[in-house]
């Protein structure tokens, strides 16, 4: 009976450590594999804002709307009165993440260079940065975090690049120091590793 019963205890705590390897495995899959936003709905654009170089001075405008199938960043930058970009952010709920996991952005540009920006919290006062290229059809924009470099208003810090564990703010920039109109089909941003 003793040996039996030693059996048994054996045989559940093996399964436990399964089941814990599993829903560790399971949640770590999920985690590193979760939607950020899919842009399906005029709902899903409401925490996002634009920020254009106006707040320097600068007369660049820009609008970012849902067009009934996805988001849509459009407008013309200008360089007068030393502006020279637009953007637009919005800051999220707590993404887990790991420095080689990637941000993937489902879209359609229009073959000019924007720059994605994330910050590891929403309240820091520099953004990790990363510039790409459209290509004027549908594509996967896919970034490892750790390319990302610190800049803070547009001068890349002394500081190394993107290692931490969170993300809490993304933002889309576009300033490229020459005028320009713009247009930028967003479906969705989600990262994976």
């Amino acid at each position: 009976m003793h040996n039996f019963i030693k059996k048994l205890l054996y045989k559940y705590l093996h399964m436990k450590i399964i089941i814990i390897k599993l829903i560790i495995i399971l949640s770590t899959q999920y985690m590193f594999s979760q939607e950020v936003i899919k842009f399906d709905s005029a709902e899903k654009i409401e925490n996002w804002s634009i920020v254009n170089d106006n707040v320097m001075g600068g007369v660049s405008t820009s609008k970012f709307y849902y067009d009934g199938n996805q988001a849509i960043f459009e407008g013309r930058i200008s360089l007068k009165n030393n502006g020279g970009f637009a953007s637009v952010r919005s800051d999220i709920k707590k993404i887990l993440v790991s420095p080689k996991t990637k941000i993937n952005l489902l879209l359609k540009g229009d073959g000019k260079v924007y720059q994605v920006r994330i910050k590891r919290n929403k309240f820091d006062s520099f953004s990790y940065v990363h510039n790409f290229k459209t290509n004027g059809n549908n594509e996967i924009i896919s970034i490892e975090l750790n390319k990302f470099y610190p800049s803070f208003r547009g001068i890349k810090l002394n500081k190394e690049n993107y290692n931490h564990n969170q993300i809490e703010h993304i933002s889309i920039l576009i300033g490229n120091k020459q005028e320009e109109k713009f247009k930028l089909k967003i479906e969705k941003i989600f990262f994976n590793d």
